[in-house]
């Protein structure tokens, strides 16, 4: 019976280490677990976790409302997303129609007032939504700044007001209407200037919105 209780402890010694050995002892969990701990921890602290943020121009306008602390930018958020893609629009659609009218011409004048066409386009969207993506990269790099998204929100609307008045000072003067309100003389004074200078103020502001971002990422 001795010798049976001495085949017993050497079973129950070998079992211990054959544990030991392959590794499936509670301390092999517990360091399982607490590495297991690690790597979620190092994913939730990963500096490129915030890439994904936003997907895109389209995930980008509701990043930067929710992100930007300053009402200002928010409510330009919102007009310049509107006004973008209304733009977009209107010039997809003038596209179609000036694609159909002159379909039948071969290349020339005609090609080059399509690609101006699209151009001018591109170059009245892109100021309207540059403040959103200026906004939403600086959030997601985590360096978020009331005062700066508030001076692109004012830009923004500036760049809204720069555009009609670039409408004001490009009507033909065929098309012209005396305006009864106390800002007549200033319509006039638009009204008397060459359609060139409608450039001028849309591309001033979109200097201006240029020249922010850059300043405040140095």
């Amino acid at each position: 019976m001795a010798g049976d209780g001495s085949a017993a402890d050497g079973t129950a010694d070998g079992a211990s280490a054959a544990d030991a050995g392959d590794g499936s002892g509670p301390g092999t969990a517990s360091g399982e677990a607490e590495s297991a701990y690690d790597a979620d921890g190092a994913a939730a602290t990963d500096p490129d976790a915030d890439d994904d943020a936003y997907g895109g121009v389209l995930g980008a306008v509701p990043y930067a409302v929710r992100a930007s602390d300053s009402w200002l930018f928010r409510g330009y958020a919102v007009l310049g997303a509107l006004l973008a893609l209304l733009v977009t629009l209107l010039f997809s659609l003038g596209v179609v129609v000036l694609l159909g009218e002159t379909s039948g011409v071969a290349g020339g004048s005609f090609t080059f007032s399509r690609a101006f066409f699209v151009f001018v386009g591109f170059l009245v969207v892109v100021p309207l939504v540059a403040p959103l993506l200026f906004v939403a990269r600086r959030h997601r790099r985590g360096r978020g700044d009331a005062r700066y998204d508030a001076t692109l929100g004012a830009l923004g609307f500036g760049f809204v007001a720069s555009l009609y008045v670039a409408l004001v000072i490009s009507v033909p003067p065929e098309l012209q209407q005396s305006a009864d309100s106390p800002l007549a003389p200033v319509v006039d004074a638009l009204y008397g200037l060459p359609p060139l200078a409608g450039l001028v103020p849309p591309t001033a502001v979109a200097l201006a919105i240029w020249l922010v971002a850059r300043r405040w990422r140095q």
